[in-house]
């Protein structure tokens, strides 16, 4: 006999949020003493400390410089992302019943994964110039992959007895596509945009570094050829807070399509 999980009490919840927070607070002020640490240590020139990186930071973003530089990484990101997630995830439910064909697929596509999207971004500024469309291009080609492999395992996973139940109850191949694989694989799908969209931001960053006149890259090969250390740690502090806000905005929409879930369990996979 199986026994129903009993949710957790709300003040229950509460107090892990709360200690989740607290905890999260202690590792921050860990971390910045260990920089400042770092900083006596090799000297500010080539260790710019976390309070001068914070006046920089806020500097420049009064100013608008990073806030203009920070856009233009922010949307080569995003374009990457949507052009390459939407088919990223309709592949593998086209594929869904056709194993011989994602058989013969997958090697190519690990191949594809494993291959060092760096090694790629010359030939992207080739094909595509120095514009945006290279950016977004690299970025595109570092999130299909994820994605893709994401929402496979996802699909892959789907328990067959609800399909069957559902095609003996006449249910067409669209409605089952819709209303029993698709929820099913949502958790995998977000678990895979989750990783690949700071990824998206990290390569949209490499491909500015190597050229381009704009952009969070283009900060950090500015402050380097220039020996300030303090603008490229800002420019490296905007990255992470779009990254960490892509994240919350990826966290936040999960949270909504997967309402259905017990609170504790998609608490612990944030």
């Amino acid at each position: 006999m199986t026994v129903a999980a009993t949710p957790a009490p709300p003040s229950r919840l509460r107090a892990i949020r709360w200690r989740t927070v607290v905890d999260r607070v202690l590792v921050l002020i860990v971390l910045i003493a260990v920089w400042q640490i770092g900083t006596w240590w090799v000297g500010i020139y080539w260790l710019s400390s976390p309070w001068a990186t914070a006046a920089r930071f806020v500097e420049q973003t009064l100013s608008g410089e990073l806030l203009r530089h920070a856009g233009y990484t922010l949307w080569e990101a995003a374009a990457g992302t949507l052009i390459a997630g939407l088919p990223a995830v309709l592949l593998p439910f086209l594929l869904r019943r056709h194993p011989v064909m994602v058989a013969i697929l997958d090697p190519f596509m690990i191949g594809g994964y494993g291959a060092p999207k760096l090694a790629f971004a010359p030939l992207f500024l080739l094909w595509f110039g120095i514009g945006l469309e290279s950016k977004i291009a690299l970025a595109a080609s570092v999130v299909f992959f994820i994605v893709y492999f994401a929402t496979l395992a996802g699909v892959r996973a789907l328990d067959l007895r609800l399909v069957q139940m559902a095609q003996i109850a006449g249910a067409s191949e669209w409605h089952i596509a819709r209303h029993i694989v698709m929820p099913g694989a949502v958790p995998n799908i977000f678990a895979g945009f989750r990783i690949a969209v700071p990824y998206a931001i990290a390569a949209a960053v490499i491909a500015e570094l190597i050229s381009s006149n704009r952009g969070l890259g283009y900060l950090v090969q500015t402050g380097a050829m220039n020996f300030d250390t303090t603008s490229v740690f800002a420019a490296i502090a905007a990255a992470t807070l779009l990254v960490l806000a892509a994240n919350g905005l990826m966290s936040a929409l999960e949270a909504m399509l997967l309402r259905w879930r017990p609170p504790i369990q998609s608490m612990m996979e944030t």
